[in-house]
């Protein structure tokens, strides 16, 4: 059978790929940095030019200096580790064009020499080309705040960690209140605990401290409390418990901290096409925000904090966290596609000849995806849109893709909702999709499912 032939394909260059005339290129080490300027030549070529430049405050400042003098055009960095930071932050402050590159679209060529000098020639060439895809660095104010929410989160998963070592303590010791309790921390549980580090030991006592709905559970708690709890696990235990009170307060610490500073985020120029996704008064089909027929005046519009947290799944912290990892300003994703492939939650595609077949999603940022992760979690427990959306696809793909689906519409609402500053979350409701199937086909397709099983089928309306 002949293949019917294809109108040709237009596929416009983004804004990165343009060829540039002057560029500099670093290849960033800890201690120092191999540069590579390349400029045109008298003679009609192009030459380059390579030197090392500590990677010092004064150094950099100097090399800012001098590029600025030569009118480069821009400067790329390759992202190892975080040794890129102090190149990136002087450079920019100097007032040059700096962009941040993957180390894996700019290693992956064999044959070429492995060295300091071919890689920083190498990122040059490829700069000036246009041929590399910069990578998302917020400005200063999103820095500083992101700086704050990934400390509370290392500092709550510490807690967290040391909660789970103090349950191991108890096992050891043989109480088994958390068989009772609903988790550890709960407030009757910790006074248990504070009770026998004072050196109580008897279950009848230790279970009187219970409060709320844990009073009715008193018998249970009695054979719990009934263990070999000593001297050692007491001193290890008041260890333990100082800790989780010393994170705990500079967790609550560093909240205030991200609540001062999410309040002072400068809010972004909203300068998007009228006729495009950051219009004022506009809502992409199909996704879960409204907004209103007139502008909000800026006096009343509620802060994005607060809109975001109206999203199934997402509280207060999750939205600092969310706010910190992409910022405010969504022209850098022109559309919710842009956005969630660069958080990764898009599969790979991979095509050969007439083959398709989706690859895994790739690892993208830890923070934005393990708190999206934990809102799609509890968005899945939920009497919603998307709480249904993942009813509806772990029957057929499992509770893996499921959550990365959830997490991606919800990605893709927070899109809208900062794009828009007058959009405010709807919830399409549980019965979103049930509203809106062709009854008729699947009538046909469910008498057709009992006929192939070998039933005859008499359908009759119900009473009303």
């Amino acid at each position: 059978m002949a293949r019917t032939k294809r109108a040709p394909e237009e596929i416009l260059d983004e804004e990165h790929e343009q060829v540039l005339q002057r560029v500099c290129a670093i290849d960033v080490a800890k201690e120092f940095g191999q540069v590579c300027v390349r400029t045109p030549r008298t003679d009609g070529k192009r030459g380059s030019k390579v030197f090392a430049v500590d990677a010092t405050t004064g150094d950099i400042l100097k090399l800012g200096e001098s590029l600025l003098e030569q009118g480069i055009e821009m400067v790329t960095l390759e992202s190892t580790s975080d040794y890129w930071r102090i190149f990136y932050y002087l450079l920019e402050a100097c007032g040059l064009r700096v962009q941040l590159v993957n180390a894996r679209d700019v290693k992956n060529v064999p044959g070429r020499p492995k060295s300091d000098k071919h890689d920083c020639v190498w990122l040059a060439k490829l700069t000036e080309r246009g041929m590399l895809r910069p990578s998302f660095v917020p400005p200063h104010e999103v820095r500083v705040l992101r700086d704050y929410t990934r400390t509370r989160v290392d500092l709550t998963r510490d807690r967290t960690r040391h909660w789970q070592r103090l349950e191991k303590l108890l096992e050891d010791a043989l109480i088994k209140v958390t068989t009772v309790a609903s988790k550890i921390t709960t407030v009757s549980v910790r006074d248990m605990i504070d009770a026998l580090i004072r050196g109580e030991r008897n279950p009848e006592t230790l279970a009187d401290l219970a409060r709320g709905v844990m009073r009715d559970k008193r018998r249970e708690l009695v054979r719990a409390l009934d263990g070999r709890f000593d001297d050692h696990h007491a001193e290890l235990a008041k260890i333990l418990l100082g800790q989780i009170d010393s994170l705990t307060a500079e967790i609550d610490r560093l909240t205030a901290r991200i609540e001062h500073l999410v309040n002072e985020l400068p809010a972004p120029e909203q300068t998007g096409d009228p006729d495009g996704g950051h219009a004022t008064g506009k809502t992409a089909p199909g996704h879960s925000t409204t907004t209103d027929t007139e502008p909000v005046p800026a006096p009343l519009r509620r802060p994005p904090l607060q809109r975001l947290a109206d999203i199934p799944g997402i509280n207060l912290d999750a939205a600092e966290v969310i706010l910190a990892e992409i910022g405010l300003d969504m022209s850098r994703f022109p559309t919710p596609k842009h956005l969630v492939a660069w958080a990764r939650l898009t599969p790979q595609l991979i095509q050969s000849g007439n083959k398709r077949r989706g690859g895994k999603t790739s690892k993208g940022n830890p923070y934005l995806k393990g708190v999206l992760g934990s809102a799609a979690a509890s968005a899945s427990r939920t009497n919603t849109f998307l709480g249904e959306r993942y009813r509806r696809i772990v029957k057929r793909r499992g509770k893996g893709k499921a959550l990365v689906a959830v997490a991606r519409s919800i990605l893709v609402i927070v899109w809208h909702l900062l794009a828009d500053p007058n959009a405010t979350y709807r919830d399409l409701g549980a019965d979103y999709y049930e509203s809106r199937i062709d009854r008729e086909r699947r009538k046909r397709h469910l008498v057709q499912q009992l006929e192939a099983l070998g039933l005859q089928v008499t359908l009759t309306p119900a009473a009303a």
